[in-house]
Parts: structure tokens; sequence; C-alpha cells
């Protein structure tokens, strides 16, 4: 059974219009996506109650001939009593580090292989965003994240993110850092801390600098930045984090 010791939520689907093109209707899409899911073993986040309760699930079998989805039953009893009752059930994974979502209206008790187990009707629809469309999430603006870039000669920078994901960050490029960070310049053992989660060890990669002009009307640098090979365990984190983030959010909504 999953173990359920976090506590998060997840943005949640009614897709906004810039995701609907990704939402898939195609049935066969639809199980070959959740069946990866279920054959890798993917922690699946089940977020319920407006977002304010989480179980972490994983999906055992996908049904075609019955239309319906099994997953893994949870190890507390309060919690799958409440999800139970609940009418709207939002389900965050992630396959090849792609996120996947979809929404049940209805969540049941049943058995598999003599055991407890969940049971859900196969969606018809799936939300898959593609690691650029949605891996960047805005980082909080009190208390911002922040990253330290190491130099030559045993001098290293900070420097500001403006959002993160999977596949990299946007940073605030100060007058200190103009000459260091110019796009293709490559800094290994990158450190950001990730409160609450850990600390996120990256080579970064410049992949870009901007101007933006700010809503006072004064100009910054911003940098779009990429993260080369990052590790298994690295993706964890950032996999936490990024749900922690999406609870926050809504949470604050």
């Amino acid at each position: 059974m999953t173990d359920q010791n976090e506590t998060s939520t997840a943005q949640g689907v009614s897709p906004s219009s810039d995701d609907s093109r990704f939402l898939l209707h195609n049935h066969m899409e639809i199980l070959r996506i959740l069946r990866g899911l279920s054959k890798r073993h993917e922690m699946v986040s089940a977020f319920f109650n407006n977002g304010r309760d989480l179980l972490l699930t994983s999906i055992i079998e996908v049904d075609a001939n019955n239309n319906n989805v099994i997953l893994d039953y949870g190890s507390n009893e309060a919690l799958n009593n409440r999800i139970l009752a609940s009418d709207r059930i939002i389900f965050v994974s992630f396959l090849d580090s792609v996120k996947i979502q979809f929404v049940a209206t209805q969540i049941k008790l049943t058995g598999y292989e003599g055991a407890s187990a969940f049971q859900i009707v196969l969606p018809n629809e799936v939300l898959q965003l593609q690691r650029r469309e949605y891996y960047r999430l805005p980082t909080p603006i009190i208390n911002p994240l922040t990253c330290r870039v190491p130099l030559a000669n045993d001098h290293s920078i900070e420097v500001t993110l403006t959002d993160i994901g999977a596949g990299g960050v946007g940073i605030i490029i100060g007058s200190d850092a103009e000459a260091a960070l110019k796009p293709g310049e490559i800094f290994p053992g990158s450190r950001i801390e990730l409160p609450g989660i850990g600390t996120l060890e990256v080579t970064l990669r410049v992949q870009s600098t901007f101007t933006v002009t700010l809503k006072n009307g004064s100009t910054a640098l911003r940098g779009g930045c990429q993260f080369d090979n990052l590790r298994p365990a690295m993706q964890g984190l950032m996999q936490r984090y990024i749900i922690k983030l999406e609870r926050d959010r809504i949470a604050s909504a």
C-alpha cells in the first residue's frame, strides 16, 4: 500500500486556455499513457478536497474492457475514507519527465488480487504538458529562490530565480553577473536550495539573455537557463518541489 507522509496540492484541471491544446482525447493514446505509468510504477498524486488533501498512489491496472483504472489503496484509512467521499479528484504524475494530469468525479472502493484498491472510470481526456510548455512555474516573490553559480578561482555569484522547472530556470542577471552569464556558458556545480525539499545540484547552461521592462518602467536583464543531464535523484527533488509550488498556488487562490 502507498504511504501518505506528504501534504501537497496540484494545479487543477480544467486547464487554462493556454493548456487546452495539450488535452488528449484519443482513446488509444490515453491507454498508452496510463499503461506507461502503471508499467513503470510511477507515483501518482491524487489531490482532493479542493486541493487541501493529497493521497499518494499508483496505477495497478488499466482495464480497457471494463472502462476503468485500478489504483493502489492508501495506508491511511482516514484519508482513504475522505477521498472515497470526494466528487472531484485531480491525478498528477510524470512520464518521461512530462507532466500527466487527469480528473475523476468519483473514486470507488474495489478489490484487486485479494486486497483493497481504488477504482475510477477511465478518463476520456488527459492533459499531457510537454517540458517547455508546463515545466516553468513562477517562483515565490516573497523569499525568492536563488541559485549559487560557481565561477573561476573559487568565486561564485548568486542569482534570483523567476521560474523553475524540470528543464531549467529563469533568472535575474544583476550587473555583477552580466560578464559571466553569457549565452552558451556552462556552470557545473550550481546549487539551488529548495525550501523543505533539499539542495538541487545542477549543471547550468545559459541559453539566452534578454532585457525586460518592469511595471515601474525600469529594465532588467533576464536569462533562460537549461539543466544539462539532470540526475535522477535531482529530478525527484524537482518533481517534489513542483508539487509543493502547485499546492501553495492553489492554497492562496
